[in-house]
């Protein structure tokens, strides 16, 4: 297993309940953490928690190039690096087909799919100048395994699978590693804004999808877990 104590990690979406869990893993691991979100009062709440100082701490746009542009360039002339990129953001929108909007689907996608590309644009020259880094993403298992309601949902992370999965096949002459973490149900705020009956109860918690990546960071330098599932015990999709 590699160490943390030398990795400059960023996590996009580390205000959520999986990116908080797995940015206060790494921070007890050592790892130097840049955490970022939309919301300025959850980032001072988790910079709080973390002893971080504001130094490492970003709002960010997702719908913004020109802001995931800025965050980034900053985090590089602290560091020079960036070790490994967690992308922890997301959005759901589950609705009936006939319900979905085209700002629904527009939003998905920005937010799932073109968020993931704008930041790996920005990120993916400083690693292929060292050839070596980690890439971190959460399609979720609905990027596998369709389930009615998720068309807009499923679209975005079914398009991150397969843009990562090509990325892949560019980057096979470097020690650039990707990973992608395929979650089944967790008890996250992701559930607070979403009109559906759903155990909770019997989801993954946060914190056990957040130590799942804080070990994923960790797999050793000659070989990579391509993918990870994990789904609730009684609830399983694939």
């Amino acid at each position: 297993m590699e160490k943390l104590t030398d990795k400059v990690v960023l996590i996009v979406g580390a205000t959520g309940g999986i990116g908080a869990a797995a940015a206060k893993h790494l921070h007890k691991s050592g790892a130097t953490v840049y955490i970022t979100s939309r919301y300025v009062n959850k980032l001072q709440i988790l910079s709080a928690e973390l002893g971080i100082n504001e130094s490492r701490c970003f709002i960010l746009d997702f719908e913004s190039q020109e802001s995931i542009t800025s965050v980034v360039s900053n985090i590089l002339a602290q560091e020079s690096k960036i070790d490994i990129l967690i992308n922890a953001a997301g959005v759901g929108i589950i609705k009936n087909f006939e319900q979905l909007t085209v700002e629904d689907m527009r939003k998905s996608i920005q937010i799932n799919l073109l968020g993931p590309f704008m930041v790996l644009q920005a990120v993916l020259n400083s690693m292929k100048e060292q050839k070596k880094g980690l890439i971190i993403n959460i399609p979720g298992v609905l990027g596998k395994t369709p389930m009615a309601g998720a068309a807009a949902y499923s679209a975005s992370k079914y398009g991150l699978n397969g843009m990562m999965k090509s990325l892949r096949e560019e980057l096979k002459r470097t020690e650039i590693r990707i990973t992608q973490l395929f979650l089944g149900g967790v008890d996250s705020p992701f559930w607070d804004t979403i009109d559906l009956k759903v155990q909770r109860d019997k989801m993954i918690v946060a914190e056990e999808a957040g130590k799942a990546i804080w070990f994923l960071c960790q797999q050793p330098a000659n070989a990579v877990v391509s993918e990870m599932v994990i789904q609730p015990f009684n609830h399983q999709a694939i």
